[in-house]
């Protein structure tokens, strides 16, 4: 059955309290604040991380609604969470013509079909759309991608996760930023942070300047 008319047949709860009525509340959705700074091994020397909540309570419970369960409807609330805490990263800023770059954290190519396409590159356009109502310019590119032989990292150590993603994250033939642009990364939890210091890495070879990443939550 799938999950929308599971949602005609049962009633509409959210996904991090359990009330009826809507499926993210407002006093869930206030869970995402922040940004807090985020430090792992991987990314210390590269740009400042941050993610908008620790990866527990309603937070990670919404992450998973979105990312494993096919709530693909939590894109725009989450999207419009990381979009309020943009302008509150002292890093983070646009290019010179006042554009924001926008990159999302891969996915691996099978799980993205079997979850309905690439979770982070949806949640990009909606906080791409909701910083474009508040009057900014913003471009979203999805411009990288896992190659084929990257496994899943769940249940990998730090040094596992690393050497999974060596040399599998790769730019995609597709437009890109102007070469120098400043760009900002955003991924759904940062772990150990391998994924993130391997972006980080594709995208300055690429010649771009990734000024900050910007996480949902984080593990503790």
């Amino acid at each position: 059955m799938t999950t929308k008319l599971l949602d005609l047949v049962l009633p509409v709860r959210c996904v991090g309290c359990r009330t009826g009525g809507r499926l993210w509340c407002e006093s869930c959705a206030a869970e995402f604040g922040g940004p807090l700074p985020v430090h792992r091994a991987p990314i210390t020397d590269g740009p400042p991380a941050y993610a908008l909540a620790p990866y527990r309570g309603a937070p990670r419970d919404a992450v998973l609604a979105y990312k494993e369960r096919g709530r693909r409807e939590l894109a725009e609330p989450l999207g419009a969470a990381v979009a309020r805490a943009l302008p509150w990263i002292p890093e983070a800023r646009p290019g010179p013509d006042g554009v924001w770059w926008l990159v999302p954290a891969p996915s691996r190519r099978r799980t993205s079909r079997q979850r309905g396409g690439e979770h982070m590159t949806k949640l990009a356009r909606w906080c791409a759309a909701e910083l474009a109502r508040a009057g900014h310019g913003v471009a979203v590119a999805p411009m990288l991608e896992l190659a084929r032989s990257a496994a899943d990292s769940v249940g990998l150590d730090p040094t596992a996760r690393a050497a999974n993603l060596a040399g599998r994250v790769r730019l995609r033939p597709r437009a890109s930023p102007p070469r120098g642009a400043p760009v900002v990364l955003l991924d759904d939890v940062i772990t150990t942070g391998a994924t993130a210091a391997a972006c980080h890495q594709v995208l300055t070879a690429a010649g771009l300047e990734v000024t900050a990443i910007v996480a949902l939550t984080s593990t503790d």
